[in-house]
């Protein structure tokens, strides 16, 4: 760890130094958070399209990469267009840069594979932005699951559904939306995927597709069912996780988690009795504390970068989503049931400025593709 970012976690005056890439509908709500950031000194922002509506935060607004890099830098976040994380996050790699990367870490395996081979060759902090990790009832959620309060699992359900998002150009609603859920349930089960059986659907005239479904077969006997759209007037983020003892259900628009036990009392009807199922039991609704899940993640990749004790996604977790993600696409392609390998083990790292994929060509800029001023939305979209 650095003298700086010794100071910085220390409570000195020295901060460490962070830059944003990107000013999009989520690097917006990166530059409030970096700018209030304890620790932090936010330095500036990439956009070659400029801060026509004052986003930036007052930070200086840069047209490349490489500006930003000369500035000196602790860490980036990285808030681009998934088409531009593999060749941004290279050129952060290759000058000791550390990154937090939007998710999905990038948009095929082989790119995510050459980021993780980047940063792990240079030894550097780098994350994933799942930002779902951070929301205080799935937080609750796991801590409970990891304590046994369910007992087995036996099945998690999610749901995504909303309207289209302009913002999203480059990708479809798999590895935009549905990546949050691959992320998520295979986190707070502890559970990886052993395969995957999709459909996918085009019904709104745009190139990817805009809604999936998803059964999927968890590494501890669990299964997973994924609905996920842009084609609902509904907006809804919910994930049930239901095991031996009852079921949770886990609201991410509002940080809402409530516990569904299974029924203990006898029953004296004959006709239900015989049934070999559950009852309904109590139900309570946990009180948590809620802080907002993206200045929870900021802190934890903060802490990572300085050194600290951190519970941040890793590059590798997330090219396990990736991975997971090409695998339903491939399923809703071809028809049938794909089954997924192991995860890759970390490789050891190499010393810094061994040659990697960290030589490969890079961009000078980090376009968005939205221009226009839009509502802020809820940054778990």
């Amino acid at each position: 760890m650095s003298t700086q970012a010794q100071d910085s976690a220390k409570g000195g005056v020295a901060k460490l130094r962070a830059g944003l890439i990107g000013l999009g509908a989520m690097g917006r709500h990166h530059a409030r958070v970096l700018r209030g950031l304890e620790g932090v000194e936010f330095v500036a922002v990439v956009d070659p399209m400029g801060d026509p509506h004052g986003l930036s935060q007052g930070a200086p607004v840069l047209s490349t990469v490489e500006e930003l890099v000369a500035l000196g830098v602790d860490y980036a976040v990285v808030a681009c267009p998934t088409a531009l994380h593999e060749e941004i996050g290279l050129t952060l790699a290759v000058n000791g840069v550390a990154a937090l990367i939007e998710k999905p870490l990038a948009h095929s395996v082989e790119a995510a594979r050459r980021l993780v081979d980047a940063f792990e060759a240079q030894g550097l902090v780098a994350a994933v932005g799942h930002i779902e990790r951070y929301n205080p009832a799935l937080q609750n959620l796991r801590q409970r699951l990891e304590q046994g309060e369910l007992g087995e699992v036996f099945q998690v359900v999610t749901r995504r559904q909303g309207p289209f998002p302009h913002r999203i150009a480059d990708v479809g609603v798999v590895k935009d939306l549905g990546t949050h859920d691959i992320d998520l349930t295979a986190w707070v089960t502890g559970q990886e995927y052993l395969s995957v059986a999709a459909h996918t659907a085009h019904r709104s005239g745009r190139e990817h597709e805009d809604m999936v479904a998803v059964v999927g077969r968890l590494g501890g006997g669990a299964i997973a069912n994924h609905l996920v759209n842009w084609l609902s007037p509904l907006k809804e983020r919910i994930t049930v996780v239901t095991g031996e003892r009852g079921c949770f259900v886990a609201d991410t628009l509002t940080a809402d988690l409530t516990h569904y036990a299974n029924g203990a009392l006898t029953t004296e009807w004959e006709a239900l009795r015989a049934f070999r199922g559950v009852s309904e039991g109590d139900m309570v609704r946990y009180a948590l504390n809620k802080r907002e899940p993206l200045l929870t993640e900021h802190l934890a990749f903060r802490d990572a970068v300085a050194g600290l004790p951190s519970d941040i996604v890793t590059l590798r977790q997330g090219l396990r989503t990736v991975e997971v993600a090409e695998a339903v696409l491939r399923s809703a392609r071809d028809g049938g049931t794909v089954a997924l390998d192991a995860p890759e083990p970390a490789a050891a790292a190499r010393p810094a400025g061994a040659s990697s994929a960290a030589g490969a060509s890079v961009p000078a800029v980090a376009g968005r593709p939205d221009d226009e001023p839009e509502e802020l939305e809820e940054v778990n979209a």
